[in-house]
Formats: C-alpha cells, structure tokens, sequence
C-alpha cells in the first residue's frame, strides 16, 4: 500500500488509490472507485463506484462523492458540501438509471456547505461560495453565490477575486475577458 488509510476508513477491494494519498478517520471508498495522488480526505468521507477523482484533491469533512461525479485534478471541495445524482428523487421510486453525471474542472473551489444539482460542469478554477446551490453549468473562473447561485465575479487561479483591471492581486497574473469567458493571460 502506497497510501495512508485510517484504522477506522474502509477501502473496499478493488478500489483503485495513487500513491501519497490519505485518508482519513471513518471514510469509505466503494470498489470501483478511482483516487489519484496526493489526495486528503477527511473525515467521514464516502467515495461511490463510479466516481474518478484526480490528483491533489482535497475533500474536507463529512462529503459524499456519488456515482457519476468527476473531479479533475486540484478541486476542493469544503466541508459538509453536497453532490446530488438525480434531479427529482422520491424514495419510492429507484432512479439509479437516471444518474446524471457531474464534471468538477482542474482546480476549481466548493466551498463549504455548497450543493452541486446533478448534470452540471463547474469550469476551471471556478470559486463555489459556502452555502451556494449550483443548478447550471458554471464558466471557468467565476465566482458563484446565492440560492441558485448566480456569478457575482470573476476569481483568478490563486482563487482571488479580480477587480476590474482583472489582474491578480496575489500573484499578480492578469487575465482577460472574451465572449464572456474569462482566460488567463500567458
């Protein structure tokens, strides 16, 4: 075993875990799953069978990662955040044929709390506030807010929110706005 696993975790045969990864005090990672390097997670976490997660990968505290969800490399998601896998469930009626699949993109932020509606892209370094419910596909580098979370603002991949002059106030990387999708200028 390459990775760190908690006495307490349950890694179910099959399971598939990269090197450097950790996880944490009574997690569950389903058989088929799909974890790369260097990720965390913490406590309480669920991992589904048909779930692909990427390198770096941070899942905080009491997460549920369903069927049918992708996280590409670097995503975060915080504490307490939800994914759902059907759009209208009712518990007497099984819909598991009806699982949407849901893409979160290299390097974007789910802040805590915040709930992730099936079928949806979250683009590129794209900043989901704490408690906001995303029901649409989200453009790479925006800021979303709200119950249902609207774009309130461009952030930059340091995850800073850029004024005007869309230039980071961290690294001091600019960026640019085109057809209403922000890019970063290299």
């Amino acid at each position: 075993m390459t990775y760190f696993k908690h006495d307490t975790s349950i890694v179910d045969d099959g399971a598939k875990i990269g090197d450097h990864t950790k996880i944490w005090h009574w997690t569950h990672v389903s058989p088929r799953a799909i974890i790369g390097n260097n990720c965390v997670l913490g406590q309480n976490v669920y991992i589904g069978n048909k779930v692909v997660i990427g390198n770096s990968v941070k899942i905080q505290n009491n997460v549920s990662i369903y069927d049918d969800v992708v996280l590409e490399d670097d995503v975060f998601c915080g504490p307490s955040m939800v994914f759902t896998n059907v759009k209208n469930p009712r518990a007497f009626i099984e819909r598991k044929s009806e699982y949407l699949t849901t893409t979160v993109k290299k390097g974007a932020s789910l802040g805590a709390n915040c709930t992730i509606v099936c079928g949806v892209t979250i683009g590129e370094y794209a900043f989901i506030a704490a408690g906001a419910v995303v029901t649409k596909d989200v453009a790479p580098y925006a800021l979303m807010a709200g119950v249902p979370a609207k774009q309130i603002g461009w952030v930059s991949q340091a995850g800073e929110k850029l004024a005007d002059d869309l230039k980071c106030p961290r690294d001091g990387s600019e960026y640019e706005l085109k057809n209403l999708l922000l890019s970063k200028k290299y």
